[in-house]
């Protein structure tokens, strides 16, 4: 049969495709019976349009810019402007990090992503004894507004895009960079940037959470409240998909549980009396980058159409701009090896392109030794210049969504649109999110997709090069490892102390206890009186102990 013949019916054609292949496998078998995404879909040998029956395209894909957002949130994409390149920063003092972001800035770097230490991020100053051997090792230590003003001393706020990956306290750090700007002479209405600030997913998979649920979104609701009114240019949120994925969940469950979250932020605020045509517009969402690179680019996609419909259709939403899902991406932590990291390199570029192909519209990307240790300045500037590469070499943006079309790229959309769902069904029917995660349910279904894949590296049916196949022997020697000094601690609570002993401590102890007036009054929006604690140097510590008291702390339910 000629190849004309043979496609002349496409029915016919894949049937007669199928039983050509099915007698060669018996000569030359596949490699495995089954071939799956990472994420456990199926894939088949094959794509053709077959596969997209149905499928309407100006109503499932239409074109960048328009709804339902497939193929970008904006027109032209990276042919106007590259993606934000913002890698993930902060290490020891404020002081030192504020020279790691100096350095990057140099490099190229177009916008900062803070890294705070663990006792910052669950609301503790570095004297407090849970702080004890964590003062400024997984990120720099922020006790009160003296540290946020060495951080970006000599930054000009006006100037630089900043996310903050903090989520509990996030209202107090927040405060603290507003007045940084100040400071500096910079209005808050001109300052841009992110803050985390999605405690659902604390909850799900990361546990730097302090306060219950119902407390903790007033929070955030009165976060969308103020920056509304003064600090428009904000993003209030970044609904996060990533720790969910770095728990061990699979594509379409990072999806669904991201926007599960989402959906919940925008009715508590909805219920608050907000506009979600206002406040919309400045939610941002973080995902994951992993292996998969077709299921990557799809599930970015997916992401995108899903959010826009559940916008439109269930929040009734008629802004466009508050139906675009408009995300940052981080390449995938848990994938980085400890075994031959310089693999990692590769593995960080393919992620990488995936989320350019994707549509991301900012991107970090991992340092290939951070699986050993806090990046070093070297392995930073390789990871800095495999996004440069992509924007200046690769070609992969010269053209808006380059893979729509592809019959496997679409199916895969489809699929995990379905897959996410379907999960938000479920959540549906049980209450919402945060019933949902008082049953345990999204936790679950991440243990279950965490332990899927672990047995499938362990069984080999998962390659994972350099772990389980392809091994060389390694003398671990010889690279250079950032180390964080074991003085930080001590240091930093020195400067803590003398910061204490040089400020108006009675008009610290009024503000306090303003907040704690605040917090009892369910009608009032926190920010304008932790923003005066922060002026006058009320520590972090010290508001939060203040919350704590009045809100409570919150006990995970442990789920087996």
């Amino acid at each position: 049969m000629s190849e004309k013949e043979g496609c002349k019916d496409l029915r016919e054609g894949r049937k007669s495709y199928d039983e050509r292949v099915s007698k060669g496998l018996a000569r030359q078998p596949e490699m495995t019976e089954t071939f799956t995404t990472v994420g456990g879909i199926p894939l088949e040998r094959l794509y053709t349009p077959l596969d997209l029956e149905g499928m309407d395209y100006c109503r499932d894909i239409g074109f960048p810019g328009d709804y339902p957002y497939t193929r970008g949130v904006q027109p032209t994409m990276y042919r106007g402007r590259f993606w934000t390149m913002r890698q993930y920063a902060g290490f020891a003092t404020a002081a030192e990090s504020n020279a790691r972001y100096r350095y990057l800035l140099e490099k190229g770097q177009t916008g900062l992503s803070v890294a705070f230490d663990l006792p910052t991020q669950i609301g503790y100053d570095s004297d407090h004894p849970m702080a004890k051997g964590e003062v400024g090792k997984v990120g720099v230590a922020i006790d009160s507004l003296a540290d946020m003003e060495t951080l970006f001393g000599g930054i000009p706020l006006g100037k630089v895009s900043t996310s903050m990956t903090i989520n509990a306290p996030a209202a107090v750090l927040l405060a603290m960079y507003i007045v940084v700007g100040e400071n500096q002479g910079v209005k808050a209405a001109d300052l841009s940037g992110t803050i985390q600030n999605d405690i659902l997913k604390e909850y799900i998979a990361r546990g730097t959470y302090i306060f219950p649920p119902k407390p903790s979104m007033r929070l955030i609701t009165d976060i969308f409240g103020f920056c509304s009114g003064n600090v428009p240019k904000w993003n209030t949120i970044s609904i996060s998909g990533y720790h969910i994925r770095e728990a061990g969940s699979t594509a379409a469950q990072e999806v669904a549980f991201t926007l599960a979250d989402g959906l919940a932020y925008v009715q508590a605020a909805v219920d608050a009396g907000l506009d979600p045509n206002v406040f919309g517009q400045r939610l941002s969402f973080f995902f994951n980058a992993h292996n998969d690179f077709l299921e990557e680019v799809a599930k970015f996609r997916a992401a995108r159409r899903l959010w826009a419909r559940l916008m439109k259709e269930r929040m009734g939403v008629t802004e466009p701009r508050a139906m675009m899902l408009r995300f940052h991406t981080q390449t995938a932590g848990s994938t980085l090896t400890a075994q031959q990291p310089e693999n990692n390199i590769v593995r960080v570029a393919i992620q990488a392109l995936a989320s350019v192909m994707g549509g991301t519209q900012s991107l970090h990307t991992n340092s290939f030794d951070e699986a050993l240790a806090l990046p070093s300045e070297k392995s930073v500037g390789i990871a800095l210049k495999s996004q440069q590469i992509i924007a200046y070499e690769s070609g992969a943006t010269c053209t808006v969504d380059p893979l729509a079309g592809s019959y496997v790229v679409e199916s895969l959309t489809n699929e995990i649109e379905r897959q996410s769902l379907e999960y938000i069904d479920k959540i549906d029917k049980m209450g919402g999110m945060l019933a949902a995660i008082e049953k345990g349910y999204p936790q679950q279904q991440i243990q279950d997709a965490a332990y899927r894949f672990q047995r499938a590296v362990e069984s080999g049916d998962r390659v994972v090069v350099g772990v389980n196949k392809f091994h060389v022997e390694e003398s671990g020697g010889g690279r250079e490892l950032l180390r964080v000094d074991p003085a930080v601690g001590a240091n930093q609570e020195k400067a803590l102390d003398a910061m204490k002993r040089a400020r108006d401590n009675v008009l610290v102890g009024n503000c306090l206890d303003a907040i704690r007036a605040a917090a009892k009054d369910e009608s009032v929006n926190l920010m304008p009186v932790i923003m005066d604690a922060v002026r006058v140097y009320a520590t972090e510590g010290e508001i939060c102990g203040v919350l704590r008291e009045e809100f409570g702390e919150y006990r995970e339910n442990i789920v087996l």
